[in-house]
């Protein structure tokens, strides 16, 4: 389906039931154990107190904020292809983003930051509407070229 100056129309899909479908991965358990490391490392390192060399590295922290929940929703957005599932997905990483940055009131080392929070959803919003291209099939072709390079060969 085609709109005007020939760009296609991206139809959204909300009605089927594979909301958690991975078949088309091989590895699927291995990428969300993955994902979830990645999840809690984040999780962990907006909480914790940073020494001062890395303190004095961070210097544009908030383009870390947006690589960090980018990477965090490009990763699963790769794994699950579904248009709701993709979407819920969005709600969270903001959510974890806006809740990650009301914990960082609470604690002594850290501060609560309003622009933390808008990067941290930027970062999402972007790979949401990236997967929707082909820089959204990275994992399955990651995954086509480690069987290619290193699967035994068929005798």
């Amino acid at each position: 389906m085609r709109g005007f100056n020939r760009y296609p129309i991206v139809a959204f899909d909300f009605t089927s039931p594979h909301w958690f479908k991975t078949d088309h991965l091989r590895f699927p358990a291995l990428w969300l154990t993955l994902g979830f490391l990645m999840v809690s490392a984040v999780t962990v390192l907006s909480l914790i107190d940073l020494p001062d060399q890395v303190q004095k590295v961070m210097l544009h922290d908030k383009i870390a904020h947006l690589i960090a929940y980018a990477g965090l929703m490009g990763w699963f957005v790769q794994i699950f292809r579904h248009d709701l599932t993709r979407l819920v997905l969005l709600l969270a990483f903001v959510s974890l983003g806006v809740g990650v940055e009301f914990v960082q009131g609470m604690v002594p080392s850290r501060q609560f930051e309003v622009l933390d929070m808008i990067a941290n959803s930027s970062g999402a919003l972007l790979s949401w509407a990236l997967a929707y291209t082909r820089i959204g099939q990275i994992l399955p072709a990651v995954e086509r070229l480690w069987l290619r390079l290193f699967a035994a060969p068929a005798r």
